[in-house]
C-alpha cells in the first residue's frame, strides 16, 4: 500500500483533487472496544439484489460482513434472501434499527415492482445515511438525508441526462473529475464515480474549496462482474460503523466526512483486489474475501 499524496486541480471546475492515502483511510476504520456489542459496532440495512440479479445481494452482504460491522439486515425478495442466508447465516432478514442503508445494487429501475419500491421507500424515509447504487440512483431526487451516490460512468450519464444534462458514457469517462463534480452539484449529494481511478467529491459551497479526492487502484484486475456490488457493501459498512460520528455535524462537515468514508471504501476495495489477485485474475467474491486483511492493516496503523 502507498501513503503518497499528490494534489491536482481540474481546470474545468476549479476543484482540488487530493489522493486518498493509507493514513487517511486508517482514520476512518473503527476498531471495536471492550464495551462494544453488535449494535454499537454498526448495523447496515441493505435493499439490494433482485430476481434478475440475485448474486449482487450475496456479494454486497459478503463484503459488508467482512468489513467489520456488527450486523447486516438484508431486506429483499425470496431468491436473493435465500442465497444470502446460505452464504451468511448470521444475516438478519427482518426490519429493525440500522445506522445506514445500502440500496440499489443489483436492481433495475425499469423493472422495479411494488414490493421492491416499498422496501426502497422504507430505506429512503428512515432518516439515516444512505449509500445509493445502480438501480436506486433514479430516486436521488427523493433523498432527504445524508447520502453517497456510487455510479459508474454509464449510470452517471443516465442520471445526469434525466436531470436535464445531456452527456454520454464516453464523455464522462474522458473527464471524470469534471463530471463527478457536476453530478455532486446537480444532485446535492456526495458522488463516488467508479473507475480505475475513483473520484469522490462533495457539492460545491460558496466561498469554500470543494472537498474532492481520488483513489487510484494499483491494477485493473478489479474490473470484473460484481466488483461494484462488493464496493457498495464495503462503503455501506464503513458508513454504518462511522454513523455516530456524523451526528450533530453541519451540512458542510457531514459532506466532508462522507467523502472520506466513501474514499476509504474505495481504498479498501482497491487494495483488497490487489491482495486477492497477486497480479493475476480474480472474481468479485475474491475481493470480498480479502477485505479483512486490508482492514487489519489499516487498524494496525491506528494502534501503532
Amino acid at each position: 500500500m502507498t501513503t503518497d499524496a499528490h494534489d491536482t486541480t481540474d481546470d474545468s471546475t476549479g476543484s482540488p483533487w487530493r489522493h486518498w492515502t493509507e493514513l487517511d483511510a486508517a482514520r476512518c476504520v473503527v476498531v471495536p472496544g471492550a464495551a462494544d456489542d453488535k449494535y454499537s459496532r454498526g448495523v447496515l440495512g441493505m435493499v439490494t439484489g433482485s430476481a434478475e440479479f440475485p448474486g449482487a445481494a450475496v456479494l454486497g452482504v459478503e463484503a459488508a460482513v467482512r468489513t467489520g460491522l456488527g450486523m447486516v439486515r438484508y431486506l429483499g425478495p425470496g431468491r436473493p434472501s435465500r442465497l444470502v442466508l446460505q452464504a451468511r447465516p448470521e444475516v438478519v432478514t427482518v426490519s429493525g434499527r440500522v445506522q445506514a442503508w445500502l440500496i440499489g445494487s443489483g436492481m433495475n429501475a425499469s423493472t422495479r415492482g411494488s414490493a421492491a419500491a416499498q422496501l426502497l421507500d422504507h430505506a429512503l424515509d428512515d432518516g439515516v445515511p444512505l449509500v445509493v447504487d445502480a438501480g436506486a440512483l433514479d430516486l436521488s431526487d427523493r433523498i432527504g438525508t445524508r447520502a453517497v451516490l456510487t455510479p459508474h460512468a454509464g449510470e452517471l450519464a443516465t442520471l445526469l441526462t434525466a436531470r436535464g444534462t445531456e452527456v454520454d458514457r464516453a464523455t464522462i469517462s474522458a473527464h471524470p473529475e469534471h463530471w463527478a463534480a457536476v453530478a455532486a452539484d446537480t444532485t446535492g449529494h456526495v458522488v463516488l464515480l467508479k473507475g480505475r481511478v475513483t473520484h469522490i467529491c462533495a457539492p460545491a459551497r460558496d466561498g469554500e474549496a470543494r472537498v474532492a479526492v481520488r483513489v487510484e487502484a494499483p491494477s485493473s484486475w478489479a474490473a470484473t462482474a460484481g466488483s461494484g456490488d462488493v464496493l457498495g457493501g464495503i462503503v455501506g459498512a464503513i458508513v454504518a460503523t462511522n454513523a455516530a460520528g456524523l451526528q450533530g455535524l453541519d451540512d458542510a462537515a457531514t459532506a466532508e466526512r462522507l467523502v472520506g468514508l466513501a474514499a476509504t471504501g474505495a481504498y479498501v476495495h482497491a487494495w483488497a483486489a490487489e491482495r486477492a489477485s497477486d497480479q493475476g485474475p480474480i472474481a468479485a467474491l475474491d475481493i470480498a474475501h480479502a477485505v479483512p486483511r486490508v482492514i487489519a492493516r489499516l487498524a494496525s496503523g491506528i494502534r501503532a
